[in-house]
């Protein structure tokens, strides 16, 4: 006896996550702010004055090296840093709703998230701390609330918590690879782009023992964010 149509039908199997949509041309604006986030990044991350900013200087940098930073740009640098939290939060919270809820089966897609949501909380501390040295350093609000030890301490913990912050994005980049090459939710040559900037600079870290490399992804971020916007990726593709 021949099978009905309807019997032959395949059926998907209970709870799978939905295909992913073929990529499409076009503009999707949401991922620029993976590209704001990166442009404060950097501009937070350069704003800091230094003592041995001649070329000339002796070290080792002593507490009374220390007075004779300019405020100025720790204060900017704090302010910046805590705009960019406020855009990392945003921009996990759009990407929940843009892509883990979308695609609830994709493992990449919720390491990028956790990457985010954990640089925009150390991101708060680092910067709130070079904010405080540029309120506490000589001619600034308040001005002599430390004496010269209590500022080099300040400032020590000021020299790479900021560019420590971004460590975790370094995940998100490797989670980007897996979305392109095991998921297939972005395009591949953003994942392979991902996954060798943050082999280099985890490499980087490991050959020159440096620990603030893991910064400059945030130049990564930049251009990833456009790349999603104008490219063709199946997370920014139309639901119909």
């Amino acid at each position: 006896m021949n099978e009905s149509p309807l019997s032959a039908a395949p059926t998907a199997p209970p709870n799978s996550p939905p295909p992913a949509p073929a990529p499409s041309g076009g503009f999707t604006a949401w991922p620029l702010l993976i590209s704001l986030s990166g442009l404060l990044g950097i501009v937070a991350l350069f704003l800091e004055g230094r003592p041995d900013g001649n070329s000339d200087f002796d070290y080792p940098v002593t507490a009374e090296d220390v007075l004779g930073i300019d405020y100025l740009p720790y204060r900017l640098s704090g302010a910046i840093g805590y705009v960019l939290v406020l855009v990392l939060l945003v921009t996990a919270a759009v990407w929940r709703h843009r892509v883990e809820r979308r695609f609830p089966g994709s493992v990449g897609a919720t390491v990028v998230g956790y990457g985010v949501l954990a640089t925009a909380g150390i991101t708060a501390l680092a910067y709130g701390w070079r904010g405080a040295l540029g309120n506490y350093l000589p001619k600034a609000m308040e001005e002599n609330t430390y004496d010269a030890d209590g500022l080099y301490n300040y400032f020590v913990m000021t020299d790479f918590s900021p560019y420590i912050a971004f460590v975790p994005l370094l995940a998100s980049a490797y989670a980007l690879a897996w979305m392109a090459f095991r998921e297939r939710l972005v395009s591949r040559g953003l994942g392979a782009a991902a996954g060798l900037v943050a082999t280099a600079l985890l490499g980087a870290v490991f050959a020159l023992g440096v620990p603030g490399l893991p910064a400059m992804i945030m130049l990564a971020l930049i251009v990833a964010g456009i790349w999603l916007a104008v490219g063709r990726s199946p997370i920014t593709a139309s639901r119909s």
